[in-house]
């Protein structure tokens, strides 16, 4: 029981982090989703089940210019394609004894954040984890959303701005502690970040939806980190 027990409870002390975050980004998503003439519960059913700012932001778009459920599922398809990349790279952390029970229920709540917390986790994965993770930060989500969309009309413009870039300070805490002493990563980020900002800027490559340019610079910069700089697998003892 322990070995469920205590990786659930680290899994909550790490996931708090990104629940206050969540709480902030979805309060705004919750403000727009009552603008949108979505009622709490729609909402709140909303950050339950799809667990993606992009996309539940793309989806209100959709929504509020009456688009069909084939575009609504291709745009979401899209958006989170990248979800994909990550919960496969995410099971090959696991240890051996998590089934596909197991793999299918974290791959449900992988989110940027998550998965971003997952991978610096040092050594093998046990799903009870992430099941931390997921617990305490899907609920700061949900909340966020039904209090936003609560009190969307009550608070000032100011502070609904402010709210609004709460994710990106989220996503800075998540990469810069790694980064750290490790030249090869801090690398890896700027580039990133040089690349994304070149195929924002190209008249060419803008054109390319958001969900296949974050597809295109994953796979791209993982798969020649991964062959110019390939981590070595230590020795097993025997």
């Amino acid at each position: 029981m322990s070995n469920k027990i205590i990786p659930w409870k680290n899994g909550i002390k790490d996931g708090i982090p990104i629940a206050l975050g969540y709480f902030a980004v979805s309060f705004t998503f919750g403000i727009v989703a009552k603008k949108a003439g979505l009622t709490p519960f729609q909402a709140v059913f909303m950050s339950a089940f799809n667990l993606t700012s992009a996309g539940q932001f793309g989806a209100l778009a959709l929504i509020g210019t009456s688009a069909t459920y084939l575009e609504m599922a291709l745009t979401q398809l899209i958006i989170n394609l990248r979800y994909c990349l990550m919960s496969c790279s995410l099971s090959q952390k696991f240890e051996a004894g998590a089934g596909w029970p197991h793999r299918f229920m974290v791959a449900f709540g992988v989110t940027d954040e998550i998965f971003g917390v997952s991978v610096c986790k040092e050594g093998k994965l046990n799903p009870f984890y992430n099941y931390g993770l997921m617990s305490v930060s899907i609920a700061g989500w949900m909340l966020g959303t039904f209090c936003g969309v609560v009190s969307g009309e009550i608070l000032p413009a100011r502070i609904i701005s402010a709210l609004s870039v709460a994710l990106y300070g989220m996503f800075i805490a998540v990469i810069v502690p790694p980064a750290k002493g490790n030249k090869l990563l801090t690398g890896i980020i700027i580039s990133s970040m040089l690349l994304s900002l070149l195929f924002a800027q190209l008249p060419i490559l803008s054109q390319i939806s958001q969900g296949f340019k974050i597809i295109i610079l994953t796979v791209a910069i993982a798969g020649i980190a991964a062959l110019l700089f390939p981590v070595k697998e230590a020795a097993h003892e025997g």
